[in-house]
């Protein structure tokens, strides 16, 4: 093989070679740093494209998840507030009924009654009034400021380019104790019958059409219970369908981020034997393209 000064063969190899070790080598760098195979589109567009608008959807249903937890929040006030209106033996709805069924004894004081079943429209009224959570009360609601009806966000979906966002639809008139016009289940006057919000059985006595009074004014806070029940039942199947889709929305996460990772994690195990070698292949490129460059100094010695 005849010996070139200006064409040095072997050293174009070698330095040729060593540039493509090094450029493998950078990239195995890469991704070991980012832990990603498909950091940027340039890696490889499709799977950069389609991990991009995953993450994206991923940070869509990470709000959702948000939103539903602010929902679930309040309809636990609402519902708590339900409950407590209802009552028990000493307190609420079912105290008002015990002391109305008490009222109908003959010669029973009721003036002194009143005074009992006033304490309770009042204990009621300021329960409705406390429902309240980031400014939302469905309970004690006023007409043109609370809007009639409420959107919880629960979920997020997208096909091709149309996002779609579920909601859980809530209507306040359903859950309306009191209003301002005087329509809630509580404030509401009977045909024959004040509101259950200001019965008054202090003047009544023990004449048949005053029984008959007491008997509507029972049945009418029977139909209360009833009604706030049902609302209180609503509520609590709300609340379970909330808790639902928090728990998929969760799962759904974790799955998209799993989805992610197939397409753009770095095998470390491979990583770290690729890198390896190009080390080593690198150590030997320099060497080779050593070598070739003393060719050119070998021909020094032809003029000596």
């Amino acid at each position: 093989m005849s010996s070139s000064l200006l064409t040095n063969s072997s050293a174009m190899t070698a330095l040729q070679t060593l540039r493509n070790v090094s450029s493998q080598l950078a990239t195995t760098q890469n991704r070991i740093s980012t832990g990603q195979r498909v950091s940027t589109a340039s890696d490889n567009a499709a799977y950069w494209s389609i991990a991009t608008s995953m993450r994206s959807d991923n940070a869509a249903l990470s709000a959702v998840s948000d939103s539903l937890g602010l929902s679930a929040a309040t309809v636990d006030t609402e519902y708590t507030a339900l409950g407590s209106v209802i009552g028990d033996k000493d307190s609420g709805l079912t105290k008002l009924q015990a002391l109305l069924v008490e009222a109908k004894t003959a010669g029973i004081d009721r003036t002194k009654i009143q005074a009992d079943i006033t304490q309770i429209q009042q204990d009621m009224k300021l329960k409705a009034n406390s429902a309240t959570f980031n400014g939302i009360n469905w309970l004690s609601t006023t007409t043109g400021t609370t809007p009639t009806s409420f959107n919880l966000v629960s979920s997020y979906s997208r096909v091709g380019g149309t996002p779609t966002i579920g909601s859980i639809t809530v209507t306040t008139a359903n859950y309306s104790l009191y209003t301002s016009t005087q329509t809630g289940i509580l404030d509401t006057a009977g045909s024959s019958a004040p509101s259950i919000n200001t019965i008054n059985i202090s003047a009544l006595t023990d004449s048949a059409a005053d029984q008959t009074t007491l008997d509507g004014y029972i049945a009418q806070v029977t139909a209360g219970i009833n009604s706030v029940a049902s609302a209180a039942a609503n509520l609590g199947a709300v609340k379970n369908r909330i808790a639902t889709n928090t728990e998929f929305v969760k799962t759904l996460m974790d799955s998209v981020d799993r989805g992610v990772g197939q397409l753009v994690d770095a095998d470390m195990n491979a990583e770290s034997t690729r890198l390896q070698a190009l080390q080593t292949q690198q150590q030997l490129g320099v060497q080779a393209l050593s070598i070739a460059n003393q060719n050119s100094q070998s021909i020094l010695s032809l003029f000596k």
